[in-house]
């Protein structure tokens, strides 16, 4: 569609894709870990960053699916270096399993993409007793970069390569209460529950931006907004799977697509340095006043402290 076409500052617009943002990058250097890596963007992203010669950890909460995937791209890609590893986001013990697992290949570590989500249309809770959106899209992620960020740490300062730490957020994080984030409210079935998470996405990306900074630290944090792509996830919804069958597919971006922009911050050397940002169509984007008020992601980050490690 024309509205895909528009390049911006950086060259690149919503119609380019995974593969033309990151081309003649080499990354063989290189170790990501991906999560959702066995389906949709996350695929995609994982297809692309083992094309350009990435060593990426595919963390799935479907192993089977994962192994799939992995077959598929090992016969594009032979030279492919991929692993699989399991991890639920919804489940602390398993998100805390899979980090000791990891950890313990002692592997560098330069590359974090918080990619994984699910939108859900009814009110569920997680295997920790938190609403399953708010735990799976932030908290789960969340957990999993607190638990990885030493290492990232020592990987960027031992190879003087840049880290990056890349959250998927969603135009989505716009349509919230006027608070932002229903801190008193996290467990009850309120309106805007995945906008919410989606909002700490971006807030989670900040304060992590601002605390690196802080630290003197080589690592970037930035979120990301795909742009609306056809995936299992949108499928979840059932009023974005009507409105998916009324407008037709021609309207959304390709998978190639909607991993540009995930791929772009992850690789790209225009991206160097840059932290504490919101991307969307491989630029910087505008996201609301509520994903840039510094008060509201610092009190997240210490109720996501409380959360995930209750004293």
């Amino acid at each position: 569609m024309w509205f895909f076409e528009r390049e911006g500052a950086s060259g690149f617009s919503g119609s380019s894709t995974a593969e033309q943002v990151t081309q003649g990058i080499d990354g063989t250097n290189l170790t990501a870990i991906v999560t959702g890596a066995s389906s949709g963007i996350g695929v995609e992203t994982t297809r692309v960053l083992a094309l350009r010669g990435v060593r990426v950890i595919m963390a799935v909460r479907n192993v089977d699916a994962g192994r799939k995937a992995k077959e598929v791209m090992i016969k594009e890609i032979p030279a492919a270096k991929l692993d699989v590893m399991e991890l639920d986001l919804s489940s602390f013990e398993s998100i805390r399993k899979f980090a000791s697992e990891f950890l313990a290949l002692s592997i560098p570590l330069n590359i974090l993409i918080n990619n994984a989500g699910v939108l859900v249309s009814e009110f569920l809770l997680s295997k920790d007793n938190i609403e399953l959106q708010f735990a799976t899209n932030h908290l789960g992620h969340f957990l999993l970069t607190n638990l990885l960020l030493d290492a990232m740490k020592t990987t960027a300062t031992q190879s003087n390569i840049e880290g990056r730490i890349i959250n998927v957020s969603s135009m989505g994080h716009k349509f919230v209460n006027k608070e932002g984030i229903q801190f008193d409210k996290i467990n009850q079935d309120t309106r805007y529950k995945y906008g919410q998470s989606k909002l700490a996405n971006i807030l989670h990306s900040n304060e992590l931006a601002r605390r690196l900074k802080e630290e003197g630290i080589p690592i970037t944090a930035n979120s990301v907004h795909p742009g609306a792509v056809v995936t299992n996830l949108m499928r979840e919804g059932r009023f974005l799977h009507g409105l998916i069958n009324m407008v037709g597919k021609y309207m959304f971006k390709s998978i190639q697509q909607g991993a540009a922009t995930t791929c772009y911050v992850a690789l790209n050397q225009q991206v160097k340095g840059v932290s504490g940002e919101y991307f969307s169509d491989c630029n910087v984007a505008k996201a609301s006043s509520l994903a840039n008020a510094q008060d509201l992601a610092k009190k997240l980050w210490d109720f996501s402290l409380n959360l995930i490690d209750p004293k």
